[in-house]
Parts: structure tokens; sequence; C-alpha cells
């Protein structure tokens, strides 16, 4: 069990426990019905919005992880991870938003595209390191992977042609692996390992960002 105290995050105060801003919580539940009802009672009630959520088998048979997006004010969210703890068919629950975190967000993008636009739209489109998954007579469907604003500025290039429908799955994220021994996962590197991270990262990263 754990308490808002024990929420990872910043000491709380009068400004900052009133402020609205998004944190992102993780969760491990059982497969149950019902299950993702009364979790998402849970942040109603107390008027908060569920940004987004994503909800997959798990590593572990039979228990989903669940990731929320909750916008709201930073004392209540928190208290509401706390609570989430104590629902029966809930294992564990992390508010990872201070943590050092791998995430990604994919959406498919079905833009217009006729025989005069579709050469400009694909090599638009290619900047973001997309993928074509669909191809129609009057339009293409793109997979995009990557961080928020990537996905939003593709959306926004595509409106000149014709956006026709889109699909996001929101954030899913996952704790950084520890670069040292005893380290718990989702530490911020020291300050002469981060940099090398980031340059590997830039080297090798297929998240497309432009």
């Amino acid at each position: 069990m754990i308490t808002p105290a024990q929420i990872p995050g910043p000491a709380l105060t009068a400004s900052t426990s009133n402020a609205l801003r998004s944190r992102v919580i993780t969760a491990l539940v059982y497969d149950k019905p019902g299950v993702l009802a009364r979790i998402s009672s849970l942040f109603r009630r107390r008027g908060l919005n569920i940004a987004s959520l994503t909800v997959g088998h798990s590593e572990k048979p039979g228990v989903s992880r669940m990731t929320f997006v909750v916008e709201g004010q930073e004392n209540i969210v928190r208290q509401i991870a706390a609570q989430l703890d104590r629902l029966i068919d809930v294992l564990e629950v992390l508010d990872i938003t201070e943590k050092n975190t791998v995430w990604r967000e994919l959406a498919l993008i079905k833009v217009s595209a006729t025989a005069v636009t579709r050469t400009e739209v694909l090599q638009l489109a290619s900047i973001f390191r997309v993928s074509v998954v669909d191809v129609g007579v009057e339009s293409l469907t793109f997979e995009v992977t990557g961080d928020e604003s990537k996905i939003d500025a593709l959306i926004e290039l595509m409106r000149q042609y014709g956006v026709r429908e889109v699909m996001r799955t929101g954030k899913v994220a996952v704790l950084r692996g520890s670069l040292v021994v005893g380290e718990v996962d989702g530490s911020f590197f020291s300050k002469d390992v981060a940099p090398k991270i980031a340059a590997a990262e830039l080297a090798g990263d297929d998240s497309g960002s432009v």
C-alpha cells in the first residue's frame, strides 16, 4: 500500500498543490471485468480528466498494465494515485511523472491523397519517418511513432491536404534501466553519463523526431 506522502514527486506547496498539470501514472491490474470502470470512476468523482489511457497485457499472465495521463490539481492526482493502490484488483501503482522514463505514442493518420498530391504528401511525411500502412485510390494511411509534439506537427502539416481520420494510442512509458549496479530503474543519470546517453539516442533514435 502507498500513501500520498509516498507517491514520488516534489514536496507540495500552496502554489504547486493547486496547479493544474499532467501526471503519468502506471498500474498493474488483474484482467477482470469492471476493473477499468472502477479505476476511471475514482478520477471522475474528483473531477479529473483522463487525457489518455492505454491498457495491454503485461509480462505476467492474467495481469495488464495501464498507463494514465491525468490532468488536474497535482495534490488531488497524487491522492487518487494512492487510493488506486487500495482497490482489490490493483497490484501496483506508480506515479512516474518525475522519473526518468522512455515513452512513446503511436498514431494512425489517414490523409486525402489524389494523383496530383500523392507524391507531395509522401515526401512531406517521409521527414517524420512514418510508415505507409495503407494505400487507397484517394487516401494514404501513415503509422507514426514518437512524442506528442511530433505527432501533432505531422497532423497539422497534413491538414492542407485533408486529414480524414486520426487514431492515437496515448502515451505508454517504462522506467529507464539503471546504468549503475544497485541503482533503481528510473533514476536520472549523472552529469558525466547523461551527454553520452543523449548522443547515443540521437544517433540511433527510432522515434522519428524532426
